[in-house]
């Protein structure tokens, strides 16, 4: 990973093809107006937290990461008819507070997740940003691991198993190795997960 300092508070990171830039000390009235800049945009993500603006250009495998995730958890919903409403990355905002593009996010039976794709920048700070939103549940796929954070009186606890009810059969272990799989071939990754988690009769 590179990091290239510029000035007016400006950090770029660059990794695994993503290009992350970080500008600090801006107010909200200042992100909205960059926001209105990148509305015709396609794939640029933007977040807002504590006077902190990050801008992610995603790259090509962060993209079929998240997507591989994304298909992985509908088959698994679909195929115990339950009923989730795919949000992907449409933005999430509390007004002067907090701003956050997910790479996917779903609403399922009431809760909220998201889930990110994590090649530039550390989760702990976006893990605030989530706080902020009220986002029950933010998941992180990062080094080839993927980490469930559940929020309980405005902290995020790590689980071993998301606290969802919808998820809380889906096997996380389970699940990151048939990432990693979907990688090269989403067919088998799909088989796996399926074979992995088998309806009951």
């Amino acid at each position: 990973m590179s990091t290239v300092l510029k000035p007016t508070q400006s950090l770029t990171q660059t990794a695994l093809g993503d290009v992350l830039t970080t500008q600090r000390d801006r107010t909200w009235h200042q992100f909205k107006h960059l926001q209105q800049g990148f509305e015709n945009s396609q794939g640029i993500r933007l977040f807002y937290h504590n006077g902190t603006v990050e801008i992610l250009m995603p790259g090509k495998l962060h993209e079929l990461f998240k997507s591989v995730i994304g298909m992985l958890i509908e088959a698994f919903l679909l195929d115990r008819a339950i009923e989730f409403e795919p949000t992907g990355s449409m933005t999430q905002e509390v007004e002067g507070v907090a701003s956050a593009e997910a790479d996917e996010s779903y609403t399922i039976d009431g809760y909220r997740l998201a889930i990110e794709v994590n090649f530039t920048s550390g989760s702990e700070a976006k893990l605030s940003r989530y706080a902020a939103l009220g986002v029950n549940e933010v998941w992180f796929w990062e080094n080839s691991t993927l980490r469930a954070y559940h929020l309980r009186a405005g902290q995020y606890q790590l689980t071993q198993s998301s606290l969802i009810p919808a998820l809380s059969t889906l096997d996380l272990e389970i699940l990151a190795a048939c990432i990693l799989t979907g990688e090269t071939s989403r067919v088998t990754a799909v088989k796996q997960f399926r074979a992995a988690h088998p309806l009951q009769s």
